[in-house]
C-alpha cells in the first residue's frame, strides 16, 4: 500500500480527478490517499503561493503527488504553483510520452512514438526578471552544469531502461554559446558513456520543424526547460490531442504526476472533459511506485476503450468514433474493459525493468578563475554611442579601458552603424590590459566615477576566464 497526496485542482480538475481515482480503485491500485486543496481558492483566500504550509508537509511526507490542473489568477503577483512545486521539491525531470493512437484518434503521424525529457527547474523559468530602463526589461537564462548533467543522464538512463535506441538533444547553441552551449557540451560528454544508444544534436528551430513534420525520426528528445515545455505540447497535439497526454515530474526524493493541459474553466462542471491526460499521469505514477501490473491493466483497458470508439467530445469524429460520452461515462467504459486488451493498438507490457541508475551529482573541483573586465550597463537616453563613449572614457584608470559599447547585444561603438536602432539600455565593456588580471577594487572605483559624472549604472556583470578561456559573450559584430 502506497500513501499518495492528491489535489483535485480547479476548473475541470475535480471531474477528471474523480474519474481517474474511480479507475484506479476499480483496477485494484493499492493506494491510501491524503487530499489537499491547492490552486485558485487558496490564492484568492489571500495566500499568494496557492498552497498552505500544511499541504507542503503532506506532499513532502508522502513523496508522491497526483495533481489535477489548477488556475493561477491573473494579476496580483501570483506565482505559478506548478513551477514552484517543481523547484521546491527538486523535480528536475519532466517526462512526456507522445504516441500516436492511429487510426482511432486522428493524426497525420501514425508511426509517432517519442518521449520528450524536459529539464524542469532552471533556464528562463528561473523567473528572474527586471525592468532596468524605461525601454528594456530582462529575463535571466540560468543553465547549470548540475542541471544539465542530471537531466541528460536521466534521458539516457530512461532510454536504456525502456529499450529505446536513440537520444536527441535540442539546443540553440549557435546563438547562446554559453548557456545552450553548456547543455550541448554536457550532452556530448554523457553520450560517450552510452555507446549502445545512438545520439544526435539538432538546433532547436530546425529540430522542431523536423519533429513536427517527421516525428517518427525521433525516439527520446532531451532539451532545456522552455524548449521542452513548448515542444511537448506540440508533440502531444500532433500525436492526437493535448488532452490525451500525461507527464511525470521526477526528483531524487519526490515525484509529481499530472496532465499536461490546463484547467479549462469554460468546460468545468459540464461532464465534458477528457480524463485521459490525468489518467496517463496516474499510469506513470503506478509504474514509478512499483504497481506496474495495475498500470498495465489500466493502460490496456484505456487503449481498448479508445479502440472501441468510446470518445469524449474533444476526439470524437463522425464516421470513425462510435459513441460520444462524458467524463464519468468514459471512466465507466474504461472500468468495464479492465482485464481486456486492444486488438489493433499494441497492448502494453510493463514487465519489471531494472531501476534507473541515477547517481547523485558530484561537484567537480573548481577551475582556475580570472577576472578580465566588467560590463557596466547604463541607462542613458542619448542617441549616439559616440557621445556616450566620450563620457565613459573618463572612467578609465589603471590601464582599464572602454573596449566596446553594445545595445541589445549588437556592437554600436567603435565602428557602429548609424542604421542600428538603439534603446536606452547600453552595455559598456571595460577590460584590463591584454594578459593581465583585473583587480576587483577597480570596479567600485569605476562606479564611483560614474556616479560623479551622473551616469546611471543599472547593473554590472563581471567578465571571467575559466581555465584561461574567456567565459562571456562578445557583442554581435565583434
Amino acid at each position: 500500500m502506497t500513501r499518495i497526496t492528491v489535489a483535485k485542482g480547479d476548473g475541470i480538475g475535480p471531474e477528471i480527478m474523480d474519474a481517474t481515482l474511480a479507475i484506479l480503485k476499480a483496477a485494484g491500485a493499492a493506494l491510501e490517499i491524503d487530499e489537499i486543496e491547492v490552486g485558485e481558492k487558496v490564492y484568492l483566500s489571500g495566500n499568494p503561493a496557492g498552497i498552505s504550509p500544511e499541504s507542503w508537509d503532506v506532499i513532502r511526507r508522502n513523496k508522491i503527488f497526483l495533481k489535477a490542473p489548477i488556475t493561477t489568477p491573473q494579476g496580483g503577483g501570483y506565482k505559478s504553483l506548478n513551477v514552484t512545486t517543481r523547484k521546491f521539491l527538486g523535480l528536475y525531470a519532466n517526462v512526456r510520452p507522445c504516441k500516436s493512437l492511429h487510426p482511432f484518434v486522428a493524426t497525420k503521424h501514425p508511426e509517432m512514438d517519442l518521449v520528450i525529457v524536459r529539464e524542469n527547474e532552471e533556464d528562463l523559468y528561473a523567473g528572474i526578471e527586471h525592468q532596468q530602463t524605461d525601454e528594456v526589461v530582462q529575463c535571466l537564462k540560468l543553465i547549470s552544469r548540475p542541471g544539465c548533467e542530471k537531466i541528460i543522464r536521466y534521458a539516457f538512463e530512461y532510454a536504456k531502461q525502456q529499450n529505446r535506441k536513440k537520444v536527441t538533444c535540442f539546443t540553440k547553441d549557435n546563438i547562446m554559446k554559453q548557456t545552450d552551449g553548456l547543455f550541448h557540451q554536457v550532452f556530448n560528454e554523457i553520450a560517450l558513456e552510452y555507446p549502445e544508444i545512438e545520439n544526435e544534436h539538432w538546433i532547436i528551430d530546425i529540430g522542431a520543424a523536423k519533429m513536427a513534420d517527421t516525428p517518427e525520426a525521433f525516439d527520446v528528445i532531451v532539451m532545456p526547460n522552455l524548449y521542452g515545455d513548448i515542444l511537448s505540447d506540440v508533440g502531444a497535439q500532433i500525436a492526437g490531442s493535448v488532452g490525451l497526454a500525461g507527464s511525470a515530474n521526477i526528483g531524487e526524493e519526490c515525484s509529481m504526476f499530472e496532465a499536461i493541459h490546463g484547467s479549462a474553466p469554460r468546460r468545468a462542471g459540464q461532464n465534458l472533459a477528457n480524463p485521459s491526460g490525468l489518467l496517463q499521469g496516474a499510469v506513470m505514477m503506478l509504474n514509478h511506485i512499483g504497481q506496474s501490473a495495475v498500470a498495465e491493466k489500466i493502460q490496456n483497458a484505456w487503449l481498448k476503450t479508445l479502440e472501441d470508439g468510446i470518445h469524449t467530445y474533444d476526439i470524437f469524429k463522425e464516421g470513425s468514433s462510435v459513441e460520444k460520452v462524458g467524463t464519468r461515462e468514459f471512466a465507466e467504459a474504461v472500468i468495464a474493459r479492465l482485464g481486456s486488451k486492444p486488438a489493433l493498438l499494441k497492448p502494453v507490457d510493463y514487465a519489471e525493468r531494472p531501476p534507473l541508475n541515477l547517481p547523485k551529482y558530484t561537484r567537480k573541483a573548481p577551475q582556475p578563475k580570472e577576472l578580465l573586465g566588467v560590463d557596466v550597463f547604463v541607462h542613458w537616453r542619448g542617441e549616439h554611442a559616440e557621445d556616450l563613449a566620450q563620457r565613459l572614457q573618463l572612467l578609465e584608470q589603471n590601464g582599464v579601458s572602454l573596449q566596446m559599447i553594445t545595445n541589445r547585444g549588437i556592437k554600436v561603438w567603435p565602428e557602429g552603424f548609424k542604421e542600428t536602432f538603439c534603446t536606452d539600455h547600453w552595455r559598456c565593456r571595460f577590460h584590463a590590459p591584454s594578459g593581465t588580471v583585473l583587480n576587483p577594487a577597480v570596479i567600485p572605483q569605476l562606479l564611483e566615477k560614474a556616479l560623479a559624472l551622473e551616469l546611471e549604472v543599472v547593473k554590472t556583470e563581471n567578465l571571467y576566464a575559466f581555465n584561461g578561456k574567456p567565459a562571456f559573450s562578445l557583442g554581435q559584430g565583434q
